[in-house]
């Protein structure tokens, strides 16, 4: 199954990929069905949640048109269950994270639609395999690395360097390599640790700092070493994609 919505407005130097790079930001796309003539499209989720977050970024910016997305899929305009099992996906991050993501990938969103993903954020809270998650790195890593009770992001004595260390070496000795983004862990292990853990644990956040989540992710891409591999919401690598002329960074999404 599948969940749609549908793109008008779409400029007519956007390509197929432009879209697909555009909105994979969501999450895991199963299809897209482009029709350049009519400037329209149709993409396809694999997710509920993905869906309901593309519908978030209507009157997004691509390739300078100011994009129309809607859908008439009741199971992506009604209520969307939260899938609680698993791993954490990108469809799974809060939407004010991946609103934060496009911007540091130099898309524009307008702040409407900043607001939409607070707003939506507040509605449907954070789901509790992301919640997991961020929980796993910050206490797990932060008891091992820092001592019992103790957390990444609420170290005081230890300074970063010390802090991303050990945490790599308790990291590489359990496996946790494979459940924490190297982003996470160094987003938590910086003097703004929990204030980080705040932005994606709780609902309670603002423009602006949606805005600074922005200037620490693009921070991040540009000292992280390139490798020719980005990091996924479950730590896997995935291979950048190509940049098409007209297009944004294109690269595919990390957990942030």
């Amino acid at each position: 199954m599948s969940y749609s919505v549908h793109v008008s407005d779409i400029s007519a130097q956007t390509t197929e990929q432009h879209l697909h790079d555009f909105f994979t930001f969501c999450g895991t796309i199963t299809s897209i069905n482009f029709t350049p003539d009519t400037h329209t499209a149709i993409v396809n989720f694999e997710k509920p949640q993905a869906a309901k977050t593309a519908l978030m970024l209507n009157g997004g910016t691509l390739d300078g048109a100011h994009l129309v997305v809607k859908s008439d899929d009741e199971k992506v305009t009604g209520s969307v269950p939260p899938e609680d099992h698993g791993e954490p996906e990108q469809s799974d991050k809060p939407r004010a994270g991946i609103a934060a993501e496009y911007l540091a990938r130099g898309y524009e969103l307008s702040d409407q639609i900043l607001q939409r993903a607070i707003e939506l954020d507040n509605q449907h809270g954070i789901s509790h395999k992301f919640l997991s998650y961020i929980q796993n790195i910050d206490t797990t890593l932060g008891a091992k690395a820092l001592g019992p009770e103790k957390t990444i992001s609420g170290k005081l004595q230890e300074s970063v360097q010390q802090a991303q260390t050990r945490a790599r070496t308790i990291d590489q000795e359990k496996g946790y390599s494979k459940i924490a983004g190297d982003y996470y862990l160094k987003a938590l292990s910086s003097p703004l640790g929990q204030r980080v853990k705040s932005f994606y644990t709780t609902t309670s956040k603002q423009i602006f700092d949606i805005h600074e989540e922005a200037k620490r992710i693009a921070a991040h891409k540009h000292h992280a070493p390139a490798a020719g591999s980005t990091t996924t919401a479950t730590g896997e690598s995935a291979a950048p994609t190509e940049v098409k002329e007209g297009g944004k960074t294109g690269e595919a999404p990390t957990v942030v």
